[in-house]
């Protein structure tokens, strides 16, 4: 089975993201906005619940923290993704290093850690060029506290849904 690491944002957030992504986003209704930590990877149920333990331990280091997402980005030319960009905080950076080191499960990453949540994809080069510049004028300066990572499991559907929910700096 799939599982993956994220942070949902706060509704607030997650209802701005939403008002592009119902349009924008070919993934829309697979998983709601998020901030992807760990990307998808294969484990068994027995290797998940070790991967599970893991995490609550990794989550109690972590007291919460700021998520700040400043504006509209693209990661155009690699791909036609719009984005939410998310500063790159020393926890954020800390966590994603947590999920990737030789203690962890599959420690394998494709790309450098972008923190971001996507707004649009799989979009033509037209479209990518209209979408950006109506976004670039928006002003998305947002703050909030996080205090949860989730492992989340994909459905044969496609659709991704929670499996355990950690608290950042609980016992």
């Amino acid at each position: 089975m799939k599982y993956g690491v994220a942070i949902f944002p706060s509704k607030k957030l997650q209802d701005l993201a939403n008002s592009y992504r119902k349009r924008y986003d070919t993934k829309y209704a697979f998983i709601p906005p998020h901030l992807t930590l760990k990307q998808p990877f294969e484990a068994t149920e027995t290797e998940i619940s070790a991967v599970a333990e893991r995490l609550k331990d990794i989550a109690r280091k972590f007291q919460p923290f700021s998520l700040n997402v400043t504006k509209a980005k693209s990661f155009q030319p690699v791909s036609n993704t719009i984005y939410f960009k998310v500063e790159l905080s020393k926890e954020l950076e800390d966590l994603h290093e947590m999920l990737h080191d030789e203690n962890f499960f599959k420690n394998e990453t494709e790309h450098a850690f972008v923190p971001h949540i996507t707004i649009a994809q799989d979009l033509s080069d037209n479209e990518h060029s209209d979408v950006l510049g109506q976004l670039s004028m928006l002003d998305v300066s947002h703050e909030e506290e996080v205090k949860r990572i989730h492992l989340l499991y994909q459905l044969e559907d496609g659709t991704w849904t929670v499996y355990e929910t950690f608290r950042l700096g609980a016992e």
